[in-house]
Parts: C-alpha cells; structure tokens; sequence
C-alpha cells in the first residue's frame, strides 16, 4: 500500500516537482493551491490522507492557518511543512499550529522523503 499525499502549495510548478520526486510508494489523492483549498480537500477525503506537504506562504489561508484548522478536524494529522530559506519565525508559527515537521526550500527529491519518514518515524 502506498502513503497516501495531501499536497498543497500555490505554485503548480512546486506541486509537479514534489510530485516527480516522489516514486510508486507514495499517492498524492489530492492537491490544493491554498490553504483553503487544502482544509476542504483534507475534509472530502478524510481517511484516505496518511501525510500533508504543505506551504506556508499562500493566499487565502497560509500554511499556518490551515494547518490549525487540520489539526482542529483531525489531531491525528500529520503534517509536514514547506518552507523557503530564512522563514524561522513562521517555521515556529506552524510548528504551534501543529506541524510536524518541515522542509526547506530549495530542497533535493531525497530530502522531501527524508521529511515525510521523519514524521512518520
């Protein structure tokens, strides 16, 4: 059974990298260009997400306050954190939201694995 993915990021280019880089062992069910998006993509399919990659700056609902409401449905979710360089303030926003753990941009295809097993560990 693959790790079923929630990827949310307001860049369709960063979606279809993270995409790439990840092989048969990983499903994306959905993916969101917001965070309001990704609270009613979490929501359509809940149950079936095992793990959220997720931005922190987008429009209409960052990362950090999509994150809360995910952890508001379901306290369980884990969720990893899509950061740029020099975004430690709002690296410590998300992990009060409820993050589990992050990545930092850029980053290598290894690394985006890397996270999502750190948080599943």
């Amino acid at each position: 059974m693959s790790l079923r993915i929630l990827l949310v990021d307001d860049s369709e280019y960063m979606r279809r990298r993270i995409a790439a880089a990840l092989d048969d062992e990983y499903e994306i069910v959905a993916e969101a260009p917001n965070g309001a998006q990704a609270v009613k993509e979490y929501k359509i399919n809940a149950g079936k997400i095992d793990i959220v990659l997720m931005d922190i700056v987008m429009a209409q609902a960052n990362g950090i306050k999509a994150t809360a409401a995910i952890k508001q449905i379901d306290p369980d979710a884990r969720i990893v954190m899509c950061t740029s360089v020099g975004q430690r303030k709002k690296m410590k926003l998300a992990a009060r939201a409820g993050a589990d753990g992050y990545l930092v941009k850029p980053f290598a295809d290894a690394d985006i694995v890397d996270a999502i097993n750190l948080v599943l560990a």
